[in-house]
This record gives C-alpha cells, structure tokens and sequence, in this order.
C-alpha cells in the first residue's frame, strides 16, 4: 500500500500514512508529499519513530535549513530548535499569539518541521489559520483597499531585549534557551497580501505581532487595520486544530498559514524538536 493523504475536514490539513520518515524518500515520494503539503499547507505523519538524523535529513529535501535566530540549537546540532515546556513551568507560554514564523526575515522561510517527543496527555494543540482562504472570503471591494500594501515586520516585540522573551523572561524558569538581542529591533518590509511562490495563489502573509506597521499609515492607522485583520485572518472558519501525538512529525507552509500554541497542559512535561524550510 502506497502514500495515503486523509484531509483533515477543517480549513486546511491532512494526514499522511503509508511512509517511514525514518529512511530517505523516493524521489517519486518526494514530489508526492511536496504537493500534497501545498494542497493542504499542514501536513501530520503519524507514528514515526524519528530521530535527529532523521529530522535533519528530512528537512534537507524539502529545501534544506532556513535560519533560526534568537533560540539556540539543541547541543550537537546547528538546526535543531528545541520547543520546551516542564510540567511546573510558571514563564508565560511560547508562541501563543498568531504569527508566521520568521517573517521579519528579509527571505523569511518556507516552512516548518515540528516532531513529538513528549506530548501530554491533555491540551497543547496546534492552531492554524488558513491565510489563502482568509483572502479568499475577503469581500471584493476589501481587496481593492488591502491589494499593494506594504507591511513592515520586526521582531521586536518578542527578541528585543525589552521584548517579551527579553532581559525580564530571562529571570523566569522558561525552559526554552531563547536569546535575545537588539538586533531584533530591524525592520524588513513584505507585501501584506503576497502570491505564494509555488502555488501562485493570493493570501495574507502574517499579522499584527511581527508586523509592526504600514507604510505610508501613521502608527495609529496601521494597528487599527492590522487588529481588524487579524480578526478577520483568525476566524474559526479558516482554523485547522492539530491535535498532537508523541512520534508525530507536523509540517506546514508558512508562506500560506499563521499558527499559534495552546496550553491546557499544565503538570505535564512538553518536548518537541523543531527544524526550519529554507525558503524555495
């Protein structure tokens, strides 16, 4: 039995069976699975019993590592981020606010690989927001308005050390080894709505977090319309919730998504090892 794609039912996602992660892909296999993560932009693959060999090699065929500033790699790894949470940890959750990874870059990534370690047994769920659908439903005449912006995205908020993983996280129990640096205060400007370089579809790219403004709005009119898109962009109907396992390799697009965590697990431990796509 061959590669089998299940869609999800929800905004976008899918599960794939019929593959070992834990041997190289088939070139045959390869342009399977890239299409299908294009078609559905999350991608789940159950039972897969990697390890960071695996994971790198992995992440090397769809494009090989984007750059992971501000955390540091897991020891004996340059890739490898460890997403870390200890089942008494008091530091505010990581990454619980819509995003898209590292889109303050100036050739952001393309994707993300995230595997299960230790999953707990209740919460931690994965939300995903379909960001081509969200332009989609967009009324017409909002698009007129929105099509041509130009957004400016920075770290800031979170890296700097003034951020919110800055000097004063650094005191708290936080498990994650992030760093914080000033160089999280650049600026880098993308198109707000972009054409997905593969695909070619139209769609939001990321959101108000590391978007910081508007070129040409004041501050003020830039967060007014950047806190209604990001309502717009979030709306239950664009939402996939990925429900995780331990041996579970997740893979999503970040050119067509935003994301963000969950928690509910409180008392339990948490561990995930995570590489970035460079971008195609």
């Amino acid at each position: 039995m061959g590669i089998v794609v299940t869609p999800s039912g929800q905004a976008c996602g899918a599960s794939v069976t019929g593959v070992d992660l834990t041997k190289a892909l088939s070139p045959d296999d390869l342009i399977y699975i890239r299409g299908a993560w294009l078609e559905h932009k999350v991608l789940s693959f159950p039972n897969q019993r990697m390890n960071d060999d695996d994971l790198e090699r992995y992440t090397m065929a769809f494009g090989g590592f984007g750059n992971d500033p501000f955390i540091a790699p897991v020891p004996g790894r340059n890739h490898i981020i460890a997403v870390a949470r200890k089942a008494n940890e008091q530091a505010p959750l990581f990454a619980e606010n819509w995003h898209t990874d590292w889109s303050f870059q100036a050739t952001p990534p393309a994707g993300t690989c995230l595997f299960g370690i230790t999953i707990p047994p209740t919460g931690g769920d994965t939300l995903f927001a379909n960001q081509e659908k969200a332009w989609d439903d967009m009324p017409e005449e909002r698009k007129k308005q929105l099509r041509g912006l130009v957004a400016i995205h920075s770290a800031k908020a979170s890296y700097a050390p003034d951020g919110l993983y800055g000097s004063k996280d650094q005191t708290t129990d936080r498990s994650m080894d992030i760093r914080p640096s000033t160089a999280a205060r650049n600026l880098q400007s993308h198109p707000l709505v972009h054409t997905h370089p593969e695909t070619g579809r139209e769609g939001f790219y990321s959101c108000l977090g590391y978007i910081v403004g508007i070129e040409g709005r004041s501050d003020t009119e830039a967060f007014e319309l950047l806190t209604e898109l990001r309502e717009w962009q979030s709306r239950a109907a664009f939402i996939y919730t990925h429900k995780w396992q331990a041996n579970m390799l997740v893979m999503w697009d970040n050119r067509a998504l935003l994301h963000r965590a969950t928690g509910g697990y409180e008392g339990h431990d948490r561990l995930l090892h995570r590489t970035t796509i460079a971008a195609f």
